[in-house]
């Protein structure tokens, strides 16, 4: 039997995957936690195979948790609703074997976890997709404090020639900037500038 732990904060989704898990034939849930403080100690108790961790909770995160988790023998498999960038990079970071969304079909489930047992890598397609996507993208240069400037003002609805006025430089300055910071995050215009820098947190102060 493969032994289980599920952490997540809400009791109806615990509740739900051991119901589920039961109807595996080779799935035991020997724990369940709320969070990660609680999981580090109930997987401590347990030694489970698999943990099943959903990522965010209240208190310790799930990537804490996974990462306080590494030194244990259990194979971490990711349940969550999120597949953004800054969800799954930091989790595969911690240490996550596998990491499936909620609305992964139950077949698919116990395999991912019989999988995670056998200490095998499981990801969703969309996860799998990104991370992919992550691999062949090019070394990221970072923009120049300028370049996150003219992109801040940008990203505020500045025009090519407002943006020079406040800078106190030319409106083909803003332009090269701009050329080069479309490079840098591998886009085509403007609006998609905006959109890739606050998805890497560029403009978390703009």
């Amino acid at each position: 039997m493969i032994r289980v732990v599920i952490v997540d904060d809400h009791p109806v989704v615990r509740d739900g995957l051991r119901g589920m898990l039961a109807a595996a034939g080779d799935v035991d849930v020997v724990g369940e936690a709320a969070d990660g403080a609680e999981a580090e100690a109930v997987v401590r108790a347990k030694n489970p195979d698999v943990v099943l961790m959903d990522l965010r909770m209240p208190g310790v995160d799930g990537v804490t948790a996974i990462g306080r988790l590494r030194d244990f023998p259990a194979r971490v498999l990711v349940l969550t609703t999120y597949d953004t960038d800054s969800d799954v990079l930091p989790a595969i970071k911690a240490g996550a074997t596998g990491y499936l969304l909620k609305d992964t079909p139950r077949e698919e489930l116990f395999r991912a976890v019989r999988s995670a047992a056998r200490g095998e890598a499981v990801l969703s397609p969309s996860v799998a997709t990104r991370l992919v996507g992550q691999v062949r993208a090019p070394t990221a240069e970072p923009l120049s404090e300028r370049e996150v400037e003219v992109l801040g003002l940008i990203a505020r609805g500045c025009t090519n020639r407002e943006a020079a006025v406040r800078l106190f430089i030319s409106e083909a300055t803003v332009k090269t900037h701009l050329v080069h910071v479309y490079a840098k995050l591998g886009v085509k215009d403007r609006a998609s500038a905006v959109a890739e820098a606050y998805e890497r947190g560029l403009l978390g102060g703009v």
